[in-house]
């Protein structure tokens, strides 16, 4: 239940329920987006970026917070390790436990290769085990790789690397094939065909869903099938620098113990990153649907080392966090809410977009709704609008929340608000990290031989925008694909000499630079402790 100061714009929304349900509002041209995008997405609010001064990318624009990871100070000095006192010696080092990482594990000891994950964490633990929605794949009759190639190649600007996101597209029926063989219990038809939906900027159904819970049934069975086959999980174990060798080659990483703080030295022939996003960094103060661990560390220690970033100035903004009650304040409210046939309403009860636009468009519709156009509704902790959910089962049956969404059902339930009966309140939540290091179609990165990235730490394979789905999709195609590629190059990898050189030769380019800076990097873990004067 609502409080009173609901109310009067509730009945506003209840009032206009079937007419907006009959409602089909135009979608926006391609320069009214660009306008739209311009005056309220958060990626072109320029003070909000600062300049690269040194590293790869210098004189790029990224964020503030992740401009003073990237620059900062490494957490050891190399003084700090033995080198020569290895503690694991693998032919793959996969850092990152999410879903990327564990595919890569998988495919890694398929192909025969002494693989190995480190994870700061539990493996699981991860963006993946927070993903809602579902996976995209042209599986259909009507559907094929290049009309998902079409859709994704428009909805992330014209931007994606064009063969990575070929692949994407194109081994994506793979993809799924190879998740329900592994397990993975899909939504199916009574027929056994799988049910598919639509997403924002899709132009078919090829939405693969379990119920809303699609992430955390991808993780449950690759982290049962990683364990199963006893692939070696090192957790509550961070990776706080790369090591290389006397050739510039990735070789390895120092580890450091969560709880002890204890370092220690794994050599690997081949290195793959997989260490999702950053969410927890919080950029522009915004709230955000990660999990605790995403403080993008993958990119600051490939950055170290001379792996180049790309796109690394913009983020997803996902239109639907939720926004009320405060206790799930920035949770995500899965894009599928709407493809199932809710439409964003704002105080007076009005629909002001089509539902289904992609979400950098949506996300810039709701925050001019709630500035500019003073039609947001005042929750308290800020502005927000109106999901209005109980749409769903007027259009699509009385149970159909709770067979299609239990998830969501369920979260708001528990503080009171039933979302068959009541609509929700939503605002933008800090999301995925569109850009990331920059790969070839193999996975590795052109700067840095035999370091391989995978899932949301690479840049590139959506462009400036992702649509919903295909991030699902990406940790299983390249989580794939690199613990392959990383298998097969390690057969043929004799490591030399390891090296922490890298860190004096950053520190003295920083020096050098006049950059005066006390930060530390990799962040690890966001400090929400409350400060005091």
């Amino acid at each position: 239940m609502y409080a009173k100061e609901f109310e009067e714009s509730l009945a506003k929304v209840e009032a206009a329920r079937e007419a907006n349900i009959a409602y089909e509002p135009a979608r926006m041209t391609a320069d009214e987006k660009d306008a739209l995008l311009a005056a309220y997405h958060p990626d072109y609010k320029k003070s909000e970026f600062a300049t690269l001064e040194i590293g790869p990318n210098k004189g790029e624009a990224v964020p503030h917070e992740l401009c003073e990871m990237l620059e900062a100070h490494s957490r050891i000095k190399a003084s700090d390790v033995d080198l020569n006192d290895v503690r694991y010696d693998v032919d793959v080092l996969i850092i990152g436990g999410g879903g990327a990482g564990a595919s890569a594990a998988i495919e890694a000891d398929n192909a025969g290769a002494k693989a190995m994950i480190v994870t700061k964490l539990r493996i699981g633990d991860a963006n993946t085990m927070m993903a809602e929605g579902g996976i995209q794949a042209a599986d259909k009759p009507n559907d094929s790789p290049a009309i998902h190639f079409v859709d994704a190649f428009g909805g992330g600007h014209y931007a994606a690397k064009r063969d990575l996101l070929a692949k994407l597209v194109c081994e994506a029926p793979e993809a799924i094939q190879w998740l329900s063989n592994l397990g993975v219990e899909f939504d199916k038809a009574p027929d056994g065909t799988m049910i598919t939906t639509h997403g924002g900027g899709t132009s078919r159904k090829r939405m693969h869903a379990a119920k809303d819970y699609s992430g955390a049934e991808i993780m449950r069975t690759l982290r049962d099938e990683v364990l199963n086959r006893g692939i070696p999980v090192v957790d509550f174990t961070s990776a706080v620098e790369l090591i290389l060798d006397e050739n510039g080659h990735a070789a390895g990483a120092v580890l450091m113990n969560m709880e002890t703080k204890e370092l220690m030295v794994a050599r690997a022939k081949t290195v793959i990153i997989a260490t999702g996003g950053a969410g927890r960094m919080h950029y522009q103060g915004f709230p955000t649907s990660n999990h605790y661990g995403a403080t993008a560390d993958g990119l600051v220690l490939g950055y170290r080392v001379g792996a180049k970033l790309l796109y690394a100035d913009t983020l997803q903004y996902h239109p639907t966090g939720a926004a009320y009650p405060q206790q799930i304040f920035g949770a995500l409210v899965t894009e599928k809410v709407r493809s199932l046939g809710a439409k964003l309403i704002n105080r007076d009860g009005k629909v002001f977009m089509h539902p289904l636009e992609t979400r950098d468009v949506a996300a810039a519709s709701i925050i001019r709704e709630c500035s500019d156009r003073a039609e947001g509704v005042d929750t308290g902790s800020g502005q927000a609008v109106w999901l209005d959910t109980p749409m769903i089962e007027k259009i699509g049956g009385e149970g159909t929340i709770e067979r299609r969404i239990p998830a969501m059902m369920r979260m708001f339930a528990s503080y009171g608000i039933d979302i068959r009966k009541e609509p929700i309140l939503v605002y933008p939540t800090l999301h995925y990290q569109n850009g990331g290091l920059d790969i070839n179609v193999d996975g590795m990165t052109p700067n840095v031989e035999n370091l391989y990235v995978a899932g949301e730490a690479v840049g590139g394979i959506h462009g400036r925008n992702r649509l919903m789905g295909n991030s699902l999709l990406d940790i299983i195609v390249f989580g794939r694909s690199a613990g392959q590629h990383a298998a097969e190059q390690a057969k043929n990898v004799k490591v030399g000499k390891l090296t922490l050189d890298h860190i004096a030769k950053f520190d003295k380019e920083r020096e050098e630079a006049g950059i005066k800076t006390d930060a530390v990097s990799p962040k690890l873990l966001p400090d929400y402790r409350r400060k005091f004067n």
